[in-house]
């Protein structure tokens, strides 16, 4: 079996720095989608949430108005009885008859006033539904408007950068081959740190690329000998040479 072959720290750097270029060109895509991605999901979320309280309230609405249903049902019968109960007052042969009579159709009739009185209710309620409901829908109207143009936007950006993209990160898992996992450790973790996402900075008039502090003449001697990793001591950045990042050094 053939021995792995040890890079040297030179190529180690090479690679590192091969790695950051190919990242950073993906980083600069999703700049350009910008916070749309997001944006999306959150409007999204939004019709969503929207569409489940309108369904609620139809779904109330609905149970108002079986409500006012069975008041009216209520009252039809009262009114029914109160006409038989009249037409029996013709036909009484006493007092307590009579009396009997009468009370069932005050109470019929106090039955009426009582469903009329719930359904003046249940009338105001809605009202107070009616309302929040054509504002939701009219809320869902103008955000299904503003998501389908994020849609859209995205959408174009999304058909103009694919391809790129997807050989990006066919580049990028082939360059992390290369890198041992203690220095992709490393580099992630850096990555992580800075929204630039700038793991590997190059030296740019005696300064850090990244942070802009001063290097040492020292310790640029050091970093263009490439005898090791070395890290700047303010960002933690990778430092590399101009040479190996393809600068000459006037530029």
């Amino acid at each position: 079996m053939a021995a792995t072959k040890v890079l040297s720290v030179e190529d180690r750097l090479k690679n590192i720095f091969e790695l950051q270029k190919i990242d950073s060109q993906i980083d600069e895509i999703k700049i350009l989608k910008g916070e749309l991605p997001i944006e999306v999901e959150d409007l999204d979320d939004e019709v969503t949430g929207l569409e489940t309280r309108v369904a609620k309230l139809v779904e109330k609405m609905d149970e108002l108005n079986s409500e006012i249903s069975n008041h009216k049902k209520n009252i039809a019968t009262a009114e029914t009885l109160i006409e038989r109960y009249k037409t029996q007052l013709d036909d009484v042969k006493n007092n307590r008859e009579f009396e009997a009579l009468s009370k069932e159709i005050e109470l019929q009739e106090l039955e009426i006033k009582l469903s009329e009185k719930k359904m003046r209710e249940i009338d105001a309620i809605k009202e107070t539904k009616q309302a929040t409901l054509d504002e939701s829908n009219a809320r869902i109207d103008g955000k299904k408007e503003l998501l389908e143009k994020k849609r859209e936007e995205l959408d174009k950006i999304i058909e103009k950068t694919e391809k790129d993209e997807e050989k990006l990160k066919k580049k990028t898992d082939k360059a992390r081959k290369s890198i041992s996992d203690r220095i992709l450790k490393s580099y992630d973790k850096i990555r992580e740190n800075y929204r630039n996402g700038l793991a590997v900075a190059t030296i740019k008039r005696d300064a850090c690329g990244g942070c802009f502090n001063r290097i040492p003449p020292q310790q640029q001697i050091e970093i263009g000998l490439r005898k090791r990793i070395i890290a700047c001591e303010h960002c933690c950045r990778i430092l590399v040479d101009n040479e190996i990042a393809g600068y000459s050094v006037e530029e």
